[in-house]
């Protein structure tokens, strides 16, 4: 399996990614990063906070763009060389999130791609804003 090469992809082409994120999803992610924020994990600790409650680990929200890049768009092979992240709203256990990806820049010369990044909850509010530069899997 192999992603898409620069010669088949355009500006304008985009990707995206469902998921409903889980507390078994927070779990999970806190035990494997080791980051045991008790914004995430103690919903006592969380209640007194700005958030008034639980919030999901934005990198974590980050990652469903790590899967748009490596399955689907540029896709298998891909390699991720920078992204800019805005956390622009929280993400709650039980929210739905969608990922996008969409190409803004197709530079042939140096076979990278610049991509618009953006993560949005169930009712549309833009929850994560960034860009991603990316060098696709050669022919």
């Amino acid at each position: 399996m192999k992603g898409r090469t620069i010669d088949t992809i355009k500006v304008g082409d985009a990707a995206e990614f469902t998921k409903t994120v889980t507390e078994t999803d927070v779990y999970l992610y806190a035990g494997i990063t080791g980051d045991l924020n008790p914004a995430h994990i103690n919903e006592t600790y969380a209640a007194g906070t700005f958030f008034k409650g639980r919030i999901v680990h934005g990198i974590l929200t980050a990652g469903f763009i790590s899967a748009i890049l490596g399955m689907q768009l540029p896709g298998p092979g891909t390699i991720y060389m920078s992204q800019s992240l805005k956390f622009l709203a929280p993400v709650r256990m039980g929210d739905t999130i969608t990922a996008r990806v969409e190409v803004v820049e197709v530079i042939t010369e140096k076979n990278r791609l610049r991509l618009q990044t953006t993560c949005r909850n169930q009712e549309g509010t833009v929850v994560l804003d960034g860009e991603a530069l990316v060098s696709p899997p050669k022919a």
